[in-house]
């Protein structure tokens, strides 16, 4: 039997009105039930995913449109339920409008609230369309139209002005530049656009309380827990092995139990 659709018109406005606050939002991004659920559970509102994370874990390419049918099965996962969920969706998954459309509506129906689509330093005209397109299927969709200006290409200030802007005017609702640290160009995109300001936080580039004061709304750790995770994992491994002490934080056996059984009452 087919679960019934848990759109969450409301909860799309909750998490639009979240870019808007006197603090911006620190979004974390998970890769599976767990993850999603135990930050969750430390008080974030609003949990990402996080596209490399789940490729990753299943032992898959970021950014080869290899996920769709994972990502979808995350967000029937996850959505809905006592968080506000924003999903990785790379660059739609493809190319035609239409099919990135029909995309955002499986993940509305699952109850996501947010997207994040990726220009991947193709056509801006065509990933103007696709936001579009998703928009007018499901107008209440939180679409943070990422550009990779910065990420990918060379930095060129005003190609992601001009990015940015037809973006913006294809309906998005919000911008997101990664790789973008330096603190007057942040500026420069908070002062030139009248849309929520998306950074991804990196350790080298300045800190939430500094990202805050230029004005960006929302700060995301993208891949950043997920690599941090598989590094604590094998340095536990190797002090192991070297008969050193281990550090960090341990969750127990039944605290993760317990994730799982939350997962269970979900599907109930």
């Amino acid at each position: 039997m087919t679960a019934a659709p848990r759109e969450n018109p409301a909860g799309a406005a909750d998490f639009a009105a979240l870019h808007h606050a006197d603090v911006p939002l620190l979004l974390p991004n998970a890769w599976d039930h767990a993850s999603a659920l135990a930050l969750a559970g430390e008080g974030f509102e609003a949990v990402g995913t996080t596209s490399l994370g789940v490729a990753a874990a299943a032992g898959l390419p970021d950014g080869a449109a290899a996920t769709r049918d994972l990502t979808v099965q995350l967000a029937r996962r996850l959505g809905g339920g006592r968080f506000l969920l924003s999903v990785d969706a790379e660059d739609g998954f493809g190319g035609d409008p239409d099919d990135v459309a029909a995309l955002a509506r499986e993940l509305a129906d699952a109850g996501a609230v947010g997207v994040n689509i990726e220009d991947g330093l193709g056509p801006a005209p065509s990933h103007a369309a696709k936001i579009a397109a998703v928009k007018a299927a499901v107008p209440h969709l939180f679409v943070n139209a990422r550009t990779d200006t910065y990420w990918l290409g060379d930095g060129d200030h005003a190609d992601t002005c001009r990015r940015l802007d037809a973006y913006l005017q294809a309906g998005a609702d919000g911008v997101f530049v990664p790789g973008l640290s330096d603190p007057d160009r942040i500026s420069d995109l908070v002062t030139t656009f009248d849309a929520p300001l998306n950074i991804l936080y990196s350790p080298l580039g300045p800190p939430v309380a500094q990202l805050g004061d230029l004005g960006v709304r929302r700060i995301s750790l993208g891949s950043l827990l997920y690599r941090r995770a598989l590094g604590a994992a094998v340095d536990t491994a190797l002090a192991i092995r070297a008969g050193r002490a281990t550090e960090g934080t341990v969750p127990s056996y039944a605290d993760v139990q317990a994730l799982g059984a939350r997962g269970l009452d979900r599907r109930a």
